[in-house]
């Protein structure tokens, strides 16, 4: 149950996204729609609805926004019909990016990501051809605070979970997906809500970038397509170095 990931600061820099808040909460409304609209507005009978709440509170959505959300997404005046889109693609130096969407417009969205791609030397590829190199899993985040590393790791063998990573800051639980929910519902009422939750992609290997002039270009690629309102996450396999990631 051990090993060593960047799989969370590989794919947000904690600064980046705290300047990001506005947008979050459109990505998180969106999300809540779709949840609800999918699978109905009772969380007791929609995981995928209740794991988005959870993920709206640590993010400080407010409750009203939550609850305007949820209504919204049985209203007769409620047109608008998300789509999940994924994109692969890969930056230079063979950095893996996948894209995930969610989207009213594809021909927008696929134009959108294409566009970043190629701007910053990139490509997009064909689905499949990046995301073998990566796990799909749930994450779970929580400060080290909550508990030492031989508790969260015994809560993550009676959890029957993939993987727990801790350092001196975080614990991160991985399960898989269809155990998610139950890990994060066991959890959060043990611990709490999560720094963070989410189901998405754990590269099988790393990538250290020792370049500034290319990271500077890949972190310019990240940030663009974060951006988007239509991108819900991003995730690669690349590591800054702590040499290059000082001199930012």
């Amino acid at each position: 149950m051990a090993g060593h990931s960047k799989f969370k600061n590989i794919q947000h820099r904690k600064g980046a996204q705290d300047k990001k808040r506005a947008k979050m909460f459109t990505k998180l409304v969106r999300e809540i729609i779709t949840a609800a609209k999918l699978g109905g507005s009772d969380v007791q009978n929609n995981p995928r609805l209740r794991n988005v709440i959870i993920a709206a509170r640590t993010h400080n959505l407010p409750k009203e926004r939550i609850e305007k959300a949820v209504n919204q997404a049985s209203s007769d005046t409620e047109t608008d019909n998300y789509v999940e889109m994924r994109y692969e693609g890969f930056a230079p130096s063979g950095i893996a990016i996948i894209v995930e969407t969610l989207t009213d417009n594809k021909n927008r969205t696929a134009a959108d990501v294409r566009a970043a791609f190629t701007k910053f030397g990139g490509n997009l590829a064909e689905t499949g051809s990046v995301s073998f190199m990566f796990d799909h899993l749930g994450m779970i985040q929580y400060d080290a605070a909550i508990a030492t590393n031989d508790v969260i790791l015994n809560d993550a063998i009676e959890l029957a979970a993939n993987d727990v990573v801790s350092d001196d800051l975080y614990h991160y639980i991985y399960t898989e997906i269809d155990k998610f929910s139950d890990c994060l519902n066991f959890l959060t009422q043990k611990y709490g809500e999560p720094i963070e939750s989410y189901i998405g992609w754990k590269p099988h290997d790393i990538i250290t970038v020792d370049d500034h002039a290319a990271a500077e270009k890949l972190l310019k690629l990240v940030d663009i397509l974060e951006e988007s309102d239509d991108v819900q996450r991003v995730f690669s396999n690349y590591q800054i170095s702590d040499e290059v990631l000082a001199s930012f």
